[in-house]
């Protein structure tokens, strides 16, 4: 049979949901052209907030890379934009030409509203669609002092201004209404959300009317009608969408408020389907994920020949702000023919609201827990009589039907198309199957196949119930993922056999442990590179090329390719000297950005490449040595100025910090390490959110250890006390080479710490006085092996180990 011509235009996830049920279903029918406005194939547009606020990379929410297409035949014409359709000729029309199509899909999504004020178009104002937006905004975000203010209080606005704050802005939000979010909160919960935002130290200003952005070359600041002036480095405009309709429009398809598309997403042309936020159906427009992938699936069915049918219903919302709880769904306004359910707990931040018309759930508004969200939303949609739970339902479904459910039973509660994924629009019978028919053992497994879990990480604790639910004795939560896709092996069983099988070399793991791949992989390479350095620091030679580009070049490459040089200021501390070292360096490469950093050090930013050996020349003559800001490896000890200076200090907390700093820089470990000293309880170093960290009290040193400040945040767990500053060294030392020798590569010592047990640790490191000492002592054999030189790296000779310096090995790695 003859391949027919099938046109997408718009490579977004509504397209690209499609195009993947189109494979599935009917691979063989057509031949696929797909053209993009953007120079890059499909990506998850609903977390571009976590891309915005530094928490995900672009790679880590592409949907369909390069090969994806390529693997599926698809003729990818992206950043090249259709500007016409010729139903006529059956063609369209591009600045490049023409090309012909048999069936046509229509996805171009929707375009940001822009409120029609004065200064509108200066540079520095953007909207909040896409990928470009956010790398403008994330340069905006990087200058000294910068401001942002955002225009609208909706899901898209809250999401930009709190990934600013995140990147160090000054943020405003301007909100046209009462209370955030109004669409979706009631005025109680916006109130709680208002509340969080502003103890991020974003200012949030409702019933606020936007005048104009002030400006002459560029936005400076936003006027409203009040005459507020509120200064902007950036303005963000984040105030709602319109259908994107133009093509169809003037080609005289029939439009709306969308493209009108039957039940099957065909439009009035019948050659012609739409889906997506440009679509119209049964006069409603769709913004949110779960129907335009329902959308998707019918088109895909549609063009394969099988009937299918469009029906919307009941959407839910999320907000993907990292630490705000929010679920709202349905109507939750007031009528005199309905009913409330309100529970607070105010010391918890708690707010639970239903409402109910003839005993059935029209809304619900769950803010500070929401893991009933799901259960509620079901029973809204089926429209179940609650009667019989009245007094208990809001409660939650745990609390129904006598005894208390537990979690795994109210998942296996679930009907199977209730919803556990809302990024994706995954509900709960495709996650079973998917277990079932592919079987599918652990979350990793689940993610690949459905998507569940695998964007913002919500619902990941109602997948992995589904597991234990569907699997039932034989689910392991802690079964063994393989390190990457060149071995079956997961890291500790590679840890263990490298050394079981006195395997020195990265060719000799991957013949031993049957590799499939010949040379490994950008994911295996370093973490083998590591496991051998480390299990072996006097005969393994370090594999340079087998690190990431920053360890390679000792500097962390930044956006636009330059790269930043952060040298080692022991504890903290500097001299004169130093400064002046630094500033000549400033000078004579004309280095744009100097910057202090949150541990206690100077960043020196946008150096050009070919200038980092001069740079790294120049900087060890001053007696510097490198930072490591880039390394899989001490990063710094962050110190406060203890007995010295303070009159609370009851330690020399910066001198403890300097010697274990001095003692253990150099040393590589699984992921970056962060350490810092406390003079006394005020924790003025932030002792208690770090890898490691020491409390000094009057009675000696309690010593901490993993704590998180980053995507995750965590507090501390006490390790244990010492009485002097020799015992603290060896038991920090000793703890951190425990990590070393059991920790896989890229896991944090607090997710090592949790794998293993934290009482686990404490025994090895606080009670066996015998196993800490080795530890101890290992750690020391290797420092006789690390880097001795800062601008130097260990390079392996015929019958010893040699240095280059670290210039060479710049030019060479260029080369």
């Amino acid at each position: 049979m003859t391949r027919q011509k099938l046109v997408v235009v718009g490579a977004g996830m509504a397209s690209g949901r499609m195009l993947e049920h189109l494979f599935e279903t009917a691979p063989d029918v057509y031949d696929v052209t797909l053209f993009g406005a953007e120079p890059r194939g499909n990506y998850n547009r609903i977390m571009l907030s976590p891309v915005l606020a530094g928490e995900k990379s672009f790679d880590q929410i592409v949907t369909h890379d390069a090969d994806w297409y390529a693997g599926h035949g698809v003729d990818c014409r992206f950043g090249e934009t259709v500007i016409a359709i010729d139903r006529e000729n059956k063609t369209v029309v591009t600045g490049k030409g023409e090309t012909p199509y048999d069936r046509l899909v229509v996805a171009t999504g929707s375009a940001p509203f822009v409120i029609p004020i004065a200064g509108k178009d200066l540079p520095g104002v953007r909207a909040f669609r896409d990928l470009d937006d956010v790398e403008a905004m994330v340069a905006a975000a990087g200058r000294p002092n910068a401001k942002a203010v955002v225009i609208g209080g909706g899901l898209l606005g809250l999401e930009a201004a709190a990934a600013l704050r995140l990147r160090g802005m000054e943020v405003v939000v301007l909100h046209l209404m009462g209370h955030l979010m109004e669409r979706q909160l009631d005025p109680a919960a916006g109130f709680l959300l208002q509340k969080d935002l502003e103890g991020r130290g974003i200012r949030v200003h409702c019933e606020a009317q936007t005048k104009a952005i002030l400006g002459e070359d560029r936005a400076e600041a936003v006027l409203l009608d009040d005459g507020t002036v509120y200064p902007a480095d950036l303005v963000v405009m984040a105030v709602g969408i319109r259908p994107e309709v133009r093509i169809a429009t003037d080609s005289g398809i029939h439009v709306e408020r969308g493209i009108i598309v039957d039940d099957r997403m065909q439009s009035s042309d019948p050659d012609i389907l739409a889906i997506g936020e440009c679509v119209e159906h049964n006069k409603m427009c769709y913004g949110l994920v779960a129907p335009l992938y329902d959308m998707a699936k019918v088109a895909a069915n549609t063009l394969a020949g099988k009937e299918a049918a469009f029906r919307p219903v009941e959407t839910a919302t999320q907000l993907k702000v990292t630490g705000v709880t929010l679920y709202s769904a349905g109507d939750f306004a007031d009528g005199e023919d309905r009913e409330e359910i309100i529970l607070r707990d105010a010391a918890a931040g708690v707010y639970k609201r239903l409402v109910l018309k003839e005993n059935r759930i029209l809304g619900a508004v769950l803010y500070g827990e929401t893991s009933d969200g799901g259960w509620f939303f079901d029973l809204l949609k089926k429209g179940t009589d609650v009667s019989d739970m009245r007094e208990t339902l809001i409660f939650g479904q745990a609390f129904q039907g006598g005894a208390p459910l537990d979690p795994t039973a109210a998942v296996a509660a679930l009907p199977d198309d209730a919803e556990i994924c809302g990024c994706n629009g995954i509900c709960k019978g495709t996650i079973v199957s998917a277990i079932s028919e592919k079987g599918l053992s652990n979350l990793d497994g689940v993610r690949a196949h459905t998507k569940a879990s695998g964007s913002c990480g919500t619902c990941t604790g109602l997948v992995e119930q589904l597991l234990q639910v569907t699997l039932g004795e034989s689910y392991n939560p802690a079964a063994v993922t393989p390190m990457c896709g060149c071995t079956h092996l997961g890291h500790s069983d590679v840890r263990r056999l490298i050394k079981s099988k006195q395997l020195k070399s990265i060719p000799a793991v991957m013949q031993e442990l049957e590799w499939t791949s010949s040379g490994g992989c950008a994911k295996c390479r370093p973490a083998l590179n590591y496991y051998l350095v480390s299990d072996w620091p006097d005969e393994y030679a370090d594999d340079y090329q087998s690190r990431f580009i920053n360890e390679r070049v000792h500097a962390n490459i930044q956006k636009d390719g330059t790269y930043s040089v952060v040298p080692r200021m022991w504890g903290g501390m500097t001299s004169s000297k130093e400064l002046r070292a630094i500033a000549d360096v400033v000078d004579k490469f004309d280095i744009p950005a100097v910057k202090c950093t949150g541990g206690q050090r100077i960043d020196m930013l946008g150096i050009r490449k070919e200038d980092l050996p001069a740079v790294w020349a120049d900087l060890g003559k001053a007696g510097f040595v490198s930072g490591q800001a880039y390394a899989k490896g001490l990063r710094t000890v962050k110190t406060c100025v203890g007995t010295d200076w303070c009159r609370f200090g009851t330690q020399d907390s910066t001198g403890l910090g300097i010697r274990i700093e001095r003692f253990m820089w150099g040393s590589w470990t699984p992921a970056k390490v962060k350490m810092a000293v406390s003079g006394c309880p005020r924790n003025c170093s932030e002792a208690t959110c770090k890898d490691v960290g020491v409390i000094c009290v009057d009675s000696g040193f309690e010593i901490h250890f993993a704590g998180a400040a980053g995507l995750d945040i965590k507090g501390t767990e006490v390790l244990g006390h010492v009485g002097s500053e020799d015992e603290a060294l060896e038991h920090i030392v000793a703890l951190v080479q425990m990590y070393r020798e059991q920790g896989h590569y890229l896991e944090r010592i607090y997710k090592w710490a949790k794998r293993i047990g934290h009482d686990e640790v404490r025994r090895q490191i606080m009670e066996d006085a015998d196993r800490r000492k080795a530890y101890y002592d290992r750690f020391v054999h290797s420092q006789k092996f690390a880097q001795v030189d800062p601008w130097s790296e260990r390079v392996s000779g015929k019958d010893k180990h040699e240095f280059k310096p670290m210039a060479d090995l710049t030019r060479e790695a260029a080369e």
